[in-house]
């Protein structure tokens, strides 16, 4: 029997082959002259970028160490010159790194100490170069007006003035324009009660809640969801970070009137106007009965990780280890907030962190929980929790507002979506895949979804399909829009909203493709074969077994119409390579896609190998 960990390894090596395989064939989009005119005179000295991911990685870090020295003992000389070379050196450091960069000043504690809550003054293995207070204060003033120099803003992530001094800096440079703000994505799940919807309405309006749902109230879309208080859509929320690396709240947040926060709220547009960089939350519903919402989000959402919320009274139950199987499965790295800690008892709130841990460890996570109690330990997870496989645990109480600011510093700090060039392919042509449809008044059909390679301009002829009969209909970009701000063109790992023209609204279902027009659009698929792993199931699958699909965008039925296995029957543990069949209509699929399929609970994954 294939263990689960295996088979994931497994299917993220097809996934890269494929995609690989894709790249090599398609034609390269001219996207030359775009990048050159992104930052126009910032960056004058080439900063060559540090090569590796994972055990690369270790290397990466000393090449950025060697780099900052250089730079900090240029900013303590004297001599003008030196100030002019670190000050366009900083400039390039923070153009490579999408418009932002954390500065570490002074000695640093090494990972491992400092993620086990093991550190002390005493212990060995500290990074850097060991600075007094007087030198900070300096560089800190020295940094501050190199960057003004350059039209970039410096903010204080914490400091630490006793023992080793040390400091850390967040370094960025405004975007030019809306189009180019970064931008990370984050799924929000958990059970249902665990506080998913409060604590992103706390995060995004600034105030706090009165421990009875006041400040989820302004996230429900549905009147339902009012009077039951559970969401049961998939909702939206955008928290932005001005360049000085404050979060962009209400100017009524410290407000006592109750009915504020509903009405008081920054539109999208404001937000986006005066943010450098927005966190987009995907407010998932935690009942068992919206699953098939929460998987649909969890697909086509292309999150940059996942946070699970876990009420701290009830411990890590239901819906909570099947949204955390879903995430791994995907290999979205996850974020655990523990909330409600302020009514919980500490005997309770003691078996309920046992039990993360525990969970965490288990052979189907092997996941390294690091408890965040410091804004130290929030800085530096952030920028490393992706690729060490690492599990930041948080906890949180939205009555109190203990925590609060680890998450928000945690939340600036996380790497953009679009910055994932192996995801996200600029280079590519395009390919735009629909999540959401509308029909707005004197606008026509509107499409919503992500960019997942190429560009896109208004303007551009364009087809959309496949419809039921494999066809793909010809269309024009009408106008475009990012995070509700009008916008005039968009790349790969980016989220926006297209404005079809002549196109009718029942035309155009989720799951669908947007590409450049070409004489040869891509093929429509009605059967495909994929590897699954049955990760549970109460009886046997066998031919003609009908299940729900997610694959991406993609979300219909479909049929088994064949399997390798020598009895012609799967069992929970059992893999094989199975050929599908969709029932309803085809769609556009890939070699190398990954897959889930469920009827009611989640019953396996796989990736597609082959069309049919």
């Amino acid at each position: 029997m294939t263990s689960l960990r295996t088979f994931q390894n497994e299917i993220e090596q097809i996934h890269q082959r494929e995609v690989t395989k894709q790249r090599l064939h398609a034609p390269i989009e001219d996207s030359t002259n775009k990048i050159s005119t992104i930052h126009k005179g910032k960056a004058k000295e080439d900063v060559s970028p540090p090569t590796g991911v994972g055990g690369g990685a270790i290397n990466a870090r000393s090449e950025m160490l060697d780099i900052e020295e250089k730079v900090l003992t240029q900013l303590l000389s004297s001599s003008r010159p030196d100030h002019d070379l670190a000050r366009d050196t900083i400039a390039a450091l923070i153009t490579q790194h999408h418009g932002e960069y954390v500065l570490r000043i002074g000695s640093h504690p090494p990972h491992e100490g400092l993620f086990s809550g093991q550190l002390s003054d005493d212990s060995g293995g500290w990074i850097g170069t060991a600075r007094t207070v007087q030198e900070i204060d300096m560089l800190r003033q020295n940094i501050t007006s190199a960057l003004d120099e350059v039209g970039g803003k410096t903010s204080l992530l914490f400091e630490i003035r006793t023992g080793h001094p040390r400091v850390s800096l967040l370094l960025r440079l405004p975007p030019p324009s809306v189009s180019l703000t970064p931008e990370v994505r984050c799924a929000v799940v958990g059970n249902v009660d665990s506080g998913k919807s409060t604590t992103l309405g706390v995060l995004t309006r600034g105030m706090l809640d009165d421990g009875r749902g006041r400040a989820r109230v302004g996230l429900f879309r549905h009147k339902h969801e009012i009077e039951t208080g559970r969401t049961s859509s998939v909702g939206m929320e955008i928290l932005g970070f001005g360049p000085s690396g404050d979060a962009i709240l209400p100017g009524n947040a410290k407000s006592s009137d109750p009915d504020a926060v509903r009405r008081e709220k920054l539109g999208w547009e404001e937000i986006s106007i005066q943010a450098a960089k927005i966190v987009s939350f995907i407010d998932l519903a935690g009942h068992e009965r919206y699953l098939k919402t929460t998987l649909y989000g969890l697909t086509s959402g292309a999150p940059s990780c996942v946070i699970l919320m876990v009420g701290a009274n009830a411990g890590l139950i239901g819906m909570s280890k099947e949204h955390l199987a879903i995430a791994l499965a995907l290999s979205v790295p996850v974020v655990v907030c523990i909330t409600k800690i302020d009514m919980t008892p500490p005997n309770r709130l003691e078996e309920t962190i046992k039990q993360a841990v525990k969970i965490l460890k288990s052979p189907g996570c092997r996941k390294t929980p690091v408890f965040v109690k410091s804004l130290e330990t929030a800085v530096e997870i952030a920028t490393s929790f992706g690729t060490e496989r690492l599990c930041p645990i948080f906890q949180i109480s939205n009555v109190t507002g203990e925590g609060l600011d680890f998450v928000r510093t945690f939340l600036n700090l996380l790497p953009s979506s679009e910055a994932d060039s192996e995801k996200f392919a600029v280079s590519q042509p395009l390919e735009f895949s629909v999540t959401e449809v509308w029909s707005v008044p004197y606008v026509g059909t509107v499409v919503n979804g992500i960019i997942n390679s190429g560009s896109i301009k208004t303007g551009d002829a364009v087809l959309l399909g496949p419809d039921a009969n494999g066809h793909y209909l010809p269309t024009v970009i009408k106008s475009m829009q990012r995070k509700r701000a009008d916008v005039t063109s968009a790349e790969a790992g980016q989220c926006v909203s297209l404005a079809l023209k002549r196109v009718r609204r029942a035309a155009v279902r989720k799951g669908m493709i947007v590409v450049h027009k070409t004489d040869a659009p891509p093929r429509a698929i009605r059967q495909f074969e994929g590897q699954v792993l049955i990760l549970y199931h109460n009886t046997t699958l066998q031919k003609n077994y009908q299940a729900m699909l997610h694959c991406g965008a993609v979300r219909q039925t479909v049929r088994i119409i064949g399997m390798d296995h020598p009895q012609g029957i799967l069992r929970t543990g059992d893999r094989a390579t199975v050929q599908f069949e969709f029932i309803s209509q085809p769609e556009f699929v890939k070699e190398g896609m990954k897959l889930l399929f469920r009827e009611g609970k989640t019953k396996g994954l796989g990736v597609i190998t082959r069309l049919l």
